[in-house]
C-alpha cells in the first residue's frame, strides 16, 4: 500500500504531494586522523600525519572522477524481482509556513515509482574520483519508491565490473536553484564503508568536459550532509571550488551524542549571496559567509542541481565492514526547496 502523505501549507490548505578507520600496512587499523592525513599529505608529497584528537576537515573530492565517466538517463527497467519492503515512514512534516520563505519544487515520493520529471541517474563504477566500489544502476532494485519513501538500496553483488551496485539519483536539467533553502528528510545506513549523500553542483558541470568553467571543482560543489557509517555521530557540511577543493574543502564535523542512523532526520542549507547555513534538524551548525573562501574564487551564485546518493567503500569512508550484511538503504522521506517570496 502507498502511503499519501497531506501537507499542510499556508492558511492550512492541503499540499499532495571524518574521523574515519583505514587498514595500515600490518594490516591493523590505524585512526581516522592518520588515514585521512595520509591521503591529503601524500598528493603534496608529504606522509606528515595530523592530531588524532581533530576530526578531518574536509572530504575528499566526490566528483572528480564523474569527468571520466559519461552519465546514463535511461530509464529503469522493469522487473518481476521480489524487493526489500520499505520501513514504516515517518509521520509527515507540514511544509515551511514561515514568513519570507515559498515553496517552488518538492518531491514527497507519495508516488507508484521515481517521478522522471525530477530525477536522472549517474551510471557506472569507476570509482567516482574517490575508489569507491559500488556500480550506479538505475535498476529499482538500487532505487524505488516505496510506502511512500525512496529507497536507494546498496547490494554486494557481481555487477559489470564491480562486486556492489547502488543508486546515484540527480537533478541535473530537470530541477535547478540558484539560493533558496534546500531540505531532505533523510534517513542513513550505518555501518563501516557506506557513504550516503545529500548534495549539490553547478549546473555547468558536464562530464568529460576540457574546459574549466564545466569542470569539478571550477563549478562549485555543495555538501548539505555527507555521513560515514564508521562514526554513527558524525555529519559533516561541506563546499568545494577553485582553490579549496578534495582535502582543502571548506567544512564542518557536527557531532551528536546518539547514533543518527537509528532515526530519520531533517537535512538543511540556507544559501543567499552573503553565504551558506548548514542546518541539522533545525538546529544551525555551520555558517559560512562568501568572504570565508578568502581570496579565492566565491562560484556559489549559479544555478546548482541536487543529488541523493550511497556510495560503498573508498578513500572517505574506508573499507567495508567484513560483517556488513547487504542489502543496506538509505531512505528519503522527501526533497523540498524554498526561495524567498517575491517583496521578501
Amino acid at each position: 500500500m502507498v502511503r499519501r502523505k497531506t501537507l499542510l501549507g499556508a492558511g492550512g490548505q492541503g499540499l499532495m504531494s571524518k574521523r574515519r578507520n583505514c587498514l595500515g600496512s600490518a594490516g591493523r587499523w590505524v585512526s581516522a586522523a592518520l588515514c585521512v592525513a595520509f591521503v591529503a599529505s601524500a598528493c603534496a608529497g608529504s606522509t606528515t600525519a595530523e592530531s588524532e584528537a581533530t576530526p578531518p576537515t574536509a572530504a575528499p573530492d566526490t566528483a572528480a572522477a564523474t569527468t571520466t565517466a559519461a552519465a546514463t538517463t535511461a530509464a529503469p527497467t522493469t522487473t518481476t524481482e521480489a524487493f526489500t519492503p520499505a520501513i514504516e515512514a515517518p509521520p509527515p512534516i507540514p511544509i515551511r509556513d514561515e514568513p519570507g520563505w515559498e515553496l517552488v519544487w518538492h518531491d514527497e515520493f507519495d508516488g507508484d515509482e521515481i517521478d522522471l520529471s525530477n530525477w536522472t541517474y549517474d551510471i557506472g563504477g569507476w570509482g567516482w574520483g574517490n575508489g569507491e566500489a559500488q556500480y550506479y544502476t538505475s535498476r529499482p532494485r538500487n532505487a524505488r519508491v516505496s510506502n511512500g519513501l525512496l529507497m536507494i538500496e546498496a547490494h554486494q553483488e557481481k555487477y559489470e565490473n564491480s562486486y556492489y551496485t547502488s543508486a546515484r539519483m540527480l537533478t541535473q536539467g530537470l530541477r535547478e536553484f540558484s539560493y533558496g533553502r534546500m531540505e531532505a528528510r533523510i534517513k542513513v545506513p550505518a555501518g563501516a564503508g557506506l557513504w550516503p549523500a545529500f548534495w549539490m553542483l553547478g549546473s555547468d558541470f558536464i562530464h568529460r568536459a576540457e574546459d574549466e568553467a564545466h569542470r569539478w571543482p571550477f563549478v562549485g560543489e555543495i555538501d548539505i550532509m555527507e555521513y560515514v557509517g564508521r562514526e554513527p555521530d558524525l555529519i559533516l557540511g561541506t563546499v568545494h571550488g577553485p582553490g579549496y577543493a578534495g582535502a582543502l574543502g571548506l567544512s564542518k564535523w557536527f557531532r551528536q551524542d546518539y547514533p543518527i542512523a537509528d532515526e530519520f532526520h531533517t537535512y538543511a542549507i540556507e544559501w543567499d549571496y552573503d553565504g551558506i547555513r548548514w542546518f541539522y534538524d533545525d538546529q544551525m551548525y555551520y555558517d559560512l559567509p562568501r568572504t570565508g573562501v578568502g581570496n579565492r574564487e566565491w562560484v556559489f551564485d549559479g544555478d546548482f542541481f541536487l543529488i541523493l546518493n550511497l556510495a560503498v567503500g573508498g578513500l572517505f569512508p574506508g573499507p567495508i565492514a567484513l560483517d556488513l550484511e547487504f542489502p543496506v538503504q538509505m531512505y528519503v522521506d522527501y526533497v523540498r526547496v524554498y526561495q524567498q517570496a517575491s517583496g521578501a
